[in-house]
């Protein structure tokens, strides 16, 4: 099947560099000490029954698995093992962090991997909260004078980082494989940005920061992207008003059910786009005058807003608090809030520095600025985790030395991306940037 071709030519090894001390924490064996199957098994278990079993193993597991045979090591090339993998195998709610003094500019460089071509490897950080291990991954093919801005079905995507229209590449980081789309049309400085993709089409929003000059920005409009399968598209060609005096955030926007959403600041409240009526709305968020740091991810399909809150002049104790979007789409139920304790320990340790959040499926990751320290939160098992610092990332470097900290994004592992055939069909050749 054509949609499941990638952009790479030839097969590339990617390799995974784990770190982990964990292994105590959860409970997990060491593989290796447990007895192999007999090899006359293998040899008569039927192929597409081996293929199946491989599907479902993790990508770590996966990519060593690839060096057993020739068979296996081009598996990512088959059509029929892909459409297989996207059948059967499970998701994993992984995340993707980057070493970052903000999300506007400076993404973590390994200057000692460029290989002698005097470009620098970007370097990210998977993360898998299942067993609390750290990965580390790199980006060869992005070239300078881009940073990551978002993530969804598997792809990364990357916005060139200089004033005006934007440049955007669409990255599989465990194929190597590159897409560039066609460029924005309006200048922009630092725009929010949004992005969806699944198996059948994909949606991308640029909102915010217009260049109305050479030297001053403002919050005036949005432009969209949108391809699908049943043959609809609208490159950068539909366009819309934001609300008037909005201050929205300079970052990610969060998809949710047809609508991407986005901190308002001064006061606070949450900016929301209709994909489908090319419409902004503004919902009041709830306490709004006593909201710290607030965060709004993704998870199983609702809206979440995560903050601390700070009513001193009220015999309320401080806390952070989990709120959920109601199907109405203008009322907030408080649905979790942190342990009293645990929230003493972690406001000594935030130093009123603010936290990020990032949420993927059952899990969200707490992530303190100017510090190495997060915190995971389990909905299923409703469980708070201190996240041991990453030693990937430390390795380069003080995170609290150079002002370095962790900016991420909900990440699925993919070894396929039907869509990204399609993209590739409509779309630019990635060719301008490797002359």
């Amino acid at each position: 099947m054509e949609a499941f071709h990638t952009s790479i030519s030839k097969p590339i090894p990617y390799a995974f560099t784990s770190t982990s001390n964990i292994g105590s924490v959860c409970g997990i064996t060491n593989c290796m000490t447990a007895p192999w199957m007999d090899t006359r098994i293998w040899s008569r278990l039927p192929q597409r029954l081996v293929d199946r079993v491989i599907a479902f193993l993790p990508p770590p597991a996966f990519f060593r698995a690839r060096a057993v045979c020739k068979r296996w090591y081009g598996l990512v090339f088959s059509n029929n093992f892909l459409e297989l993998y996207l059948q059967v195998s499970p998701h994993h709610n992984w995340f993707l962090f980057f070493k970052q003094k903000s999300l506007k500019n400076y993404v973590y460089t390994n200057d000692s991997g460029n290989n002698g071509t005097g470009r620098p490897n970007y370097e990210g950080y998977l993360f898998d909260p299942y067993s609390i291990k750290w990965y580390s991954i790199t980006f060869p093919l992005i070239p300078p004078g881009f940073s990551p801005a978002s993530s969804s079905g598997g792809l990364s995507c990357w916005v060139s980082e200089e004033a005006g229209s934007k440049s955007i590449l669409l990255c599989n980081p465990l194929l190597g494989s590159l897409i560039q789309l066609p460029s924005t049309l309006r200048p922009r400085l630092f725009p929010s940005i949004g992005l969806t993709i699944t198996n059948s089409s994909i949606d991308l929003a640029f909102a915010g920061d217009d260049l109305i000059s050479p030297y001053a920005v403002k919050n005036l409009t949005s432009e969209s992207f949108h391809i699908d399968d049943g043959g609809f598209y609208s490159i950068w060609g539909t366009t819309a008003s934001l609300p008037r005096l909005c201050s929205l955030e300079s970052g990610q926007m969060v998809p949710v059910k047809g609508r991407f959403y986005c901190m308002n600041y001064s006061p606070f409240s949450v900016l929301a786009y209709d994909i489908s009526m090319n419409h902004w709305c503004k919902i009041q968020a709830p306490m709004h005058r006593f909201l710290r740091s607030p965060s709004l991810v993704e998870s199983r399909g609702k809206l979440i807003l995560i903050a601390a809150v700070e009513k001193s002049k009220l015999n309320i104790p401080r806390s952070l608090r989990l709120w959920v979007l109601q199907e109405c789409g203008t009322m907030w139920v408080e649905m979790e809030r942190m342990p009293q304790q645990l929230y003493i320990q972690f406001a000594e340790v935030e130093g009123g520095q603010g936290f990020n959040c990032v949420a993927h499926g059952e899990f969200v990751v707490i992530l303190i600025r100017q510090s190495e320290k997060a915190l995971l939160f389990d909905f299923s098992k409703k469980r708070w985790v201190w996240i041991p610092s990453c030693p990937c990332a430390n390795g380069s470097g003080s995170t609290t030395e150079n002002g370095n900290e962790l900016h991420g994004f909900a990440y699925e592992p993919r070894l396929a991306t039907p869509i990204a055939a399609l993209l590739e069909q409509l779309t630019l050749p990635f060719q301008s940037f490797t002359a």
